[in-house]
């Protein structure tokens, strides 16, 4: 069945089933004009992104329950990198009218399996007709403690949750033909590309205690993302290229991993700042989480990167930039 057989009224009648759940600070959820919620005490947090096929996805190679997820857990990934807890979801969606029913059902289920593990609730949205799939998605959290990316001083200790590179190797594999389940040591590469997962517990963990003075999710590229880091931040950072963390199956399928772990984009891992009284803490929170230290911001402006001889060159700012590059 096509979308255009069902209907905008059906479609919202089973988004409204699938996502309505009585809560004490939801006023007025799903199926009026607007959503109404009841503020806590800390302070809200927002943000939005846009997602369209041949720019930032491509149909064929997303399968439509790992990009249901995607779509909310790339907002989810700047909630975490404020230190903050996400709460709330609003989803667009411009569908063409000739768009299969089971791409909207499986898209719909990802989306929710994202909604139900981070723990927050689709409010409202809405649909509209479109030539591609477009996807726009709003999410709103709370925070006590925000964690700006303009914290940073020179001297700070730089870290990086997670490996680099993973999620950018996996999308070459997909576009190589590639699938979940063809080879066990590409499954984490593909998985790292198709379904990322936020940070959103470690982002807490460094706001509530106070421990990170400036952070940023790595979307765009570990380069591209320290630069504004250290423009925001007024410093300069020198990286050691030995100490990027680079997963195994990386190591295996590239035999040049380091220009992905500095440019590949996507891998939506924290990248953050902390200052040497804090380092303590950093320890016992790498019994938990994979945290790699990575270099330092110094008061020198400029981006270099250390070989492991000690030579220093400047790092090329290179990474996904919108009207900068060619699409997906």
């Amino acid at each position: 069945m096509r979308l255009r057989t069902l209907g905008e009224k059906e479609v919202i009648r089973a988004i409204r089933r699938e996502f309505s759940k009585p809560r004490r600070d939801i006023v007025i959820g799903i199926g009026d004009d607007a959503a109404v919620v009841k503020p806590g005490r800390k302070p809200f947090i927002f943000t939005k992104d846009l997602l369209f096929e041949g720019v930032d996805f491509i149909t064929s190679l997303h399968p439509p329950f790992f990009l249901g997820r995607k779509s909310l857990n790339v907002n989810l990934s700047d909630i975490a990198a404020m230190g903050g807890k996400p709460k709330y979801a609003l989803l667009g969606l411009g569908l063409p009218s000739n768009l299969d029913l089971t791409w909207i059902k499986e898209f719909l289920s990802g989306f929710h399996s994202a909604a139900r593990k981070g723990g927050i609730l689709l409010i409202g949205g809405d649909l509209s007709s479109a030539n591609k799939i477009s996807i726009s998605v709003t999410v709103v959290g709370e925070g006590k403690n925000i964690i700006r990316r303009s914290g940073g001083k020179p001297g700070h200790i730089l870290f990086v949750s997670g490996f680099l590179g993973d999620s950018k190797q996996g999308f070459l594999l997909l576009k190589k033909g590639f699938k979940l389940g063809d080879d066990k040591r590409a499954d984490p590469l593909l998985k790292a590309f198709l379904d990322p997962i936020p940070q959103t517990s470690l982002g807490h963990e460094l706001a509530r205690n106070r421990v990170a003075s400036a952070m940023i999710d790595v979307s765009d590229g570990l380069s591209v993302d320290l630069l504004h880091i250290c423009d925001e931040s007024g410093c300069g950072a020198e990286i050691e290229f030995e100490q990027l963390p680079l997963s195994p199956s990386l190591s295996y399928f590239q035999k040049r991993p380091l220009p992905l772990a500095l440019h590949g984009g996507e891998d939506f891992q924290l990248l953050f700042s902390v200052a040497p009284r804090n380092l303590e803490f950093i320890s016992k929170l790498q019994r938990k989480f994979k945290i790699t230290e990575i270099g330092r911001l110094t008061s020198k402006k400029g981006i270099l990167l250390i070989d492991r001889k000690g030579n220093k060159k400047s790092l090329e700012i290179k990474g996904y930039e919108h009207w900068g590059r060619s699409p997906v």
